[in-house]
This record gives C-alpha cells, structure tokens and sequence, in this order.
C-alpha cells in the first residue's frame, strides 16, 4: 500500500488525471440527464480542471508556500503564482470555453517551462532529473478535451443549445 502512495505522490500528474476521470465518468454513471457528446465532453473537462489544475496546482502552492519555505521570497512568489492557476482552475470548471481556454494556457507555459527548464540543465540535474514527463499529460490531455468540448459544441444546433 505505501508503494502504490509512493508512486501515486511521484506521478501526481497522471494521479490527478486519472481521479478526475473517474469522478467524472461517476457524474455521469449517477446522472439523469441524457449523455450527449457536448454533456458528456463538458463533464469529462470540468473534472479535469478542478482536479489536475485545481488540486494539482493547490498542492504545488502548498509545496512552495510551507513555513520551511518561509524565508524564501522566490518560493513564496511561485507558491502565489501557483494558488493563482489553481483558484482559476476551480473557477473555469464552471465557466464557458473561453474561460476554459485561459485556464489551460497559463499551466501548460507553466509546465513546459518548467520541463525545458530541467532539460537545459538550469536547476543542476540535466536529464536526469526529468521524471516530471507525467506533468506533460497535463496540457495535452487539456487540450485534448478542451477541442473535444469545441467541435461538440459546434455541432449542436442553436435549438439544442438552447436547452442544455
């Protein structure tokens, strides 16, 4: 059981993806409304965003913002930059596709930098060090359901629009 937690805290990423999809497919399990592809791309991508960039980016600010942290300006400053991606992550849940957008762009300049960054050698380890690969599934599976949510929502009607 520690091993799975082990691992589980080591790819927090690909843990956080994986919990998201599965409270969304429980929204849906447990839902009476009808699972069109524009309801069922909407739930899959809510859950995405409150639990890898919401929760994702909280545990990152709690990581930051700690007190053995406290005497350190640049992390407290990167542990605020990460409260706010995860307080926009939260909110977009609940927004529309544009909001959703915005929510997905500063997380993801935010993890490829980070990984070019461990790339290039800047923090001492090279590539090494380069286990945070399960942090690229975070945009990529954002964008992947963000577009999801577009081509759904374009091909509905005006009329069928109007009802959800």
């Amino acid at each position: 059981m520690t091993q799975v937690l082990h691992w589980a805290l080591e790819y927090r990423a690909l843990t956080l993806v994986l919990i998201g999809l599965v409270l969304a497919a429980l929204t849906l399990f447990t839902s009476d409304r009808a699972p069109h592809a524009l309801r069922l791309a909407q739930v899959v991508l809510r859950w995405f965003l409150l639990c890898s960039i919401g929760a994702g980016f909280l545990w990152v600010s709690a990581q930051q913002v700690l007190p053995q942290a406290a005497g350190d300006p640049l992390r407290v400053q990167i542990g605020l930059a990460a409260l706010g991606f995860a307080v926009v992550g939260v909110a977009s849940a609940w927004g529309g596709l544009g909001m959703r957008l915005a929510a997905l762009i500063g997380p993801s300049v935010w993890i490829v930098g980070s990984l070019l960054g461990k790339a290039a050698g800047l923090d001492g380890s090279g590539w090494s060090s380069l286990f945070g690969l399960s942090d690229a599934l975070v945009p990529l599976v954002g964008f992947a359901l963000l577009g999801w949510q577009f081509r759904a929502q374009r091909h509905r009607s005006v009329f069928a629009r109007s009802r959800l």
